[in-house]
C-alpha cells in the first residue's frame, strides 16, 4: 500500500492485498505519516519471514520456467512498474501460457494495485488464473479420521483441478483475500477466467491448492470498500489491541511530535481492547463497553451476541487489570500434574525448515539435543533421533524402577508439530519413532502441557505466555531479548545462514534461552504446587457485585 501523485496532482490512495488483513489503525498510520518509519529498523523476524518468502519464490520460478521455458514469458523486476504492467497486458494479449510476475496496471480510481506470482491461462475457458506463491503450508498430511470434504488440488506443470484425498485444506483466509483482489483486477481487464479460480503454491511446493473465490467475492469487496475509505481518511480509526501489535513498529511509536504511541493510547484510555483484544472488543463495544472501567462495572444479563470465555471471566479480568492483579485462581486448590521423574521440553525451530534443538531438563541438569548444521538438514534427523532415545530411555528406567514418571512443556502446538514433523520426515533413519509412536506419546497422560494447566485453573490479565506467566513466580530470563522472533535471527549468526564463520557467542545464546525456558517451565510447576494458593486472590474477590 502506499499514496501517490494522481493525474491532476492530488494524493492518490492506492492499495494492494496485503492490506485487507489486519489492523485498520496501522493501516492509517502507515498512509499518514510513512516519514516517522523511515530508517526504523524492520522487526527481525518479519524481515527474516520477508527474505524467506523471497528465495522460496525464487526457487519455485527457477523450478517451474526451468522445466518448460517455451511456455512462460518472465516479467523481470528490473523494469518500472508502468512498464511490467505494460509487459504483463502485452503477454495475455498475446494469449501466453504462463506469465511468471506479472503486474496489472494500477486503478486511481478504485485504487487497487497488485501482481503476482504467476498468471494461467485458462486452456478451456479463457482469460487467466491468478496463483500465488507463498512460503507457509496451505495444506497437512490427511491423517485417519472423520473424513471431510477434500480440498481441490492440481499439479505443477497442467492446469486439471480435482479433489485431493492426500491433503486437509489449512485456512488461509490472507491468500484467498490476495486471490480475490488479483481476480477484481483481471476482471476489469476482461482477463479473468470464467472458472472464478485461483491457486496458491506453498511452502512444500508439491501441489497447487486450488480456491473457488466465488463465496469470497462478497467479504472482499466489503473488506476492500471498508480498507480504501481508511486510506482516503474517510473512515476515522482509532488503536485497538489485536495480535499484530506484537511486531508493529506503532505500538511504541508516536506517529507525531506529542503524540501517543498505540500503547500509550490504549492505557491512558483504559481501552477494553487491553482485557479483551481482536474481536472480543468489538462485541463489547456494540454493547457500549468503550472501557476496561465500563466492563468491571457490568451488572447486566451476558451480552446475546458473546461467543467466547464465560462472559463472568471476561468482568474478572477487567477488574483484576484494574487491581494491578497479574493472576487470578479459578479454583480453590491449584493443582499440577506430578512424577517421580519430571523432564521438562522446549524445543527452538527455524520457521518452517526443521527444529535444529531440543531442549531439556532431568533433575536441575540442561541437556541440549540440537545440530548446528543449517537447516533443512539430515543432521536434524540425528538430533531428533538422540532426543526422543533419551527421552524414551529415561521413561522406561522410571517404569523398571517402580517410579512414576511425566514430560512438560508449555504450549504443546509446537511441540506436538514437530515431532509429527521429525518422525513423518525422517522416516526411516535410526532411532526415528514412528508416527503411530509420537500419538501414543503426545495423547497419553505422561505429557503434561503446563499451558493448558495454566488456562484451566488461572484468569491472566496480562496474558498466558510463559514470559508472561513465569515472572509471577519468580522466575526471569537471564537475556533481556528473549523471545521466539529474536532467537530466529540470532540462530542465523549461529549457523552462518547469510556465510561468513559461524558465531559462536549466538550458539551459546540459543542455549541459555532455551535452557532458562525449560527451568522457568521447572520453577512454574514448583510454584503452582506449593505457593499459587497463598498468593494468588482468588475469582470469589472478583465475582460481580
Amino acid at each position: 500500500m502506499y499514496s501517490g501523485i494522481g493525474d491532476h496532482g492530488e494524493r492518490a490512495a492506492f492499495l494492494d492485498a496485503r492490506a485487507l488483513i489486519g489492523c485498520r489503525h496501522r493501516l492509517l498510520l502507515d498512509a499518514t505519516h510513512p516519514q516517522v518509519l523511515t530508517g526504523v529498523a524492520e522487526d527481525a523476524g518479519v524481515q527474516q519471514r520477508r527474505e524467506a518468502a523471497a528465495a522460496h519464490r525464487i526457487g519455485v520460478r527457477d523450478t517451474l520456467v526451468g522445466a518448460a521455458p517455451e511456455a512462460w514469458v518472465v516479467i523481470e523486476r528490473n523494469m518500472t512498474a508502468a512498464q511490467r504492467a505494460e509487459a504483463t497486458m502485452s503477454a495475455m494479449a498475446a494469449g501466453v501460457d504462463r506469465i511468471w510476475g506479472g503486474l496489472l496496471p494500477q486503478e486511481p480510481d478504485t485504487g487497487r494495485r497488485g501482481g503476482c506470482e504467476i498468471l494461467w491461462r485458462d486452456a478451456d475457458r479463457g482469460g487467466y488464473i491468478p496463483v500465488i506463491v507463498v512460503n507457509h503450508k496451505i495444506t497437512d498430511p490427511r491423517h485417519p479420521g472423520p473424513a471431510d470434504s477434500h480440498p481441490v488440488t492440481t499439479g505443477m506443470y497442467e492446469w486439471a483441478p480435482k479433489p485431493d484425498k492426500h491433503v486437509r485444506n489449512r485456512p488461509q483466509p490472507r491468500d484467498q483475500q490476495r486471490l480475490a483482489h488479483l481476480y477484481r483486477m483481471l476482471q476489469r481487464h476482461g482477463y479473468a477466467s470464467p472458472s472464478v479460480t485461483g491457486g496458491a503454491i506453498g511452502y512444500h511446493f508439491d501441489r497447487v491448492l486450488v480456491h473457488d473465490l466465488a463465496p469470497v467475492l462478497e467479504d472482499y469487496d466489503r473488506r476492500y470498500a471498508e480498507r480504501i475509505s481508511v486510506v482516503r481518511g474517510e473512515l476515522p480509526t482509532v488503536p485497538s489491541k489485536v495480535p499484530e501489535c506484537r511486531q508493529c513498529p506503532w505500538w511504541t511509536r508516536a506517529p507525531e511530535e506529542g503524540g501517543q504511541s498505540c500503547e500509550k493510547w490504549l492505557i491512558e484510555h483504559r481501552d477494553i481492547s487491553l482485557v479483551a483484544p481482536g474481536s472480543r472488543a468489538e462485541v463489547l463495544r456494540r454493547h457500549g463497553v468503550e472501557t476496561i472501567d465500563d466492563l468491571a462495572a457490568w451488572t447486566g444479563a451476558d451480552p446475546d451476541d458473546w461467543q467466547y470465555e464465560p462472559f463472568t471471566e471476561t468482568i474478572v479480568t477487567a477488574r483484576a487489570w484494574a487491581t494491578g492483579a497479574p493472576l487470578v485462581r479459578r479454583v480453590e486448590q491449584v493443582r499440577v500434574q506430578r512424577a517421580d521423574v519430571e523432564v521438562d521440553v522446549d524445543l527452538e525451530s527455524y520457521q518452517e525448515h526443521g527444529a535444529y534443538l531440543w531442549g531439556t531438563l532431568l533433575d536441575g541438569v540442561y541437556r541440549p539435543f540440537v545440530s548446528w548444521d543449517p537447516l533443512p538438514t539430515p543432521d536434524e534427523g540425528r538430533s531428533f533421533a538422540e532426543f526422543w532415545i533419551w527421552l524414551m530411555r529415561i521413561r522406561s528406567e522410571a517404569t523398571a524402577a517402580g517410579k512414576t514418571f511425566a514430560a512438560y512443556c508449555y504450549s504443546r502446538t509446537a511441540e506436538d508439530k514437530w515431532l509429527y514433523e521429525s518422525a513423518r520426515r525422517f522416516a526411516g533413519m535410526p532411532g526415528i519413532p514412528t508416527e503411530k509412536q509420537i500419538q501414543e506419546f503426545v495423547d497419553g497422560p505422561e505429557w503434561v502441557d503446563m499451558f493448558q494447566a495454566v488456562s484451566d485453573q488461572f484468569i491472566c490479565p496480562n496474558g498466558k505466555g510463559l514470559k508472561k506467566i513465569a515472572p509471577v513466580a519468580g522466575f526471569h530470563w537471564r537475556d533481556p531479548e528473549a523471545g521466539g522472533e529474536a532467537s530466529m535471527g540470532w540462530y542465523r549468526l549461529a549457523v552462518a545462514y547469510d556465510g561468513g564463520e559461524p558465531d559462536m557467542s549466538q550458539r551459546t545464546r540459543i542455549l541459555e534461552y532455551n535452557e532458562d525456558d525449560v527451568v522457568a517451565t521447572k520453577v512454574l510447576r514448583d510454584w503452582m504446587t506449593d505457593r499459587a494458593d497463598a498468593e494468588v486472590p482468588a475469582i470469589a474477590d472478583f465475582a460481580r457485585r
